[in-house]
């Protein structure tokens, strides 16, 4: 597997295996980072690709400073499993 890399012109989050692309895709807006859908192809699931995804997407977001608005379930998913990132996210107002 490759490293996760921020494919900001396609607005995801990207890793490559085995021949095949796994994504996290999102776009930012005023200061928040709103995660969309996160897809990961049959032969690559349960090989832990998507949590590095959802990991390094919101170690991202922590490091620019941006509120997390996990619109993706995944990502929703991935943030209610690991409370270090509950933080992250934007309160509804």
């Amino acid at each position: 597997m490759e490293s996760v890399r921020n494919n900001e012109a396609a607005h995801r989050f990207e890793v490559g295996a085995g021949g095949q692309l796994a994504v996290s895709e999102y776009h930012r807006r005023d200061g928040t980072i709103v995660f969309t859908h996160t897809e990961v192809p049959l032969a690559l699931e349960g090989k832990g690709i998507g949590n590095e995804l959802a990991k390094a997407a919101l170690d991202y977001a922590r490091s620019e400073g941006l509120r997390v608005v996990p619109r993706c379930r995944f990502i929703a998913a991935y943030i209610k499993r690991h409370p270090q990132y509950q933080d992250l996210v934007e309160e509804k107002g």
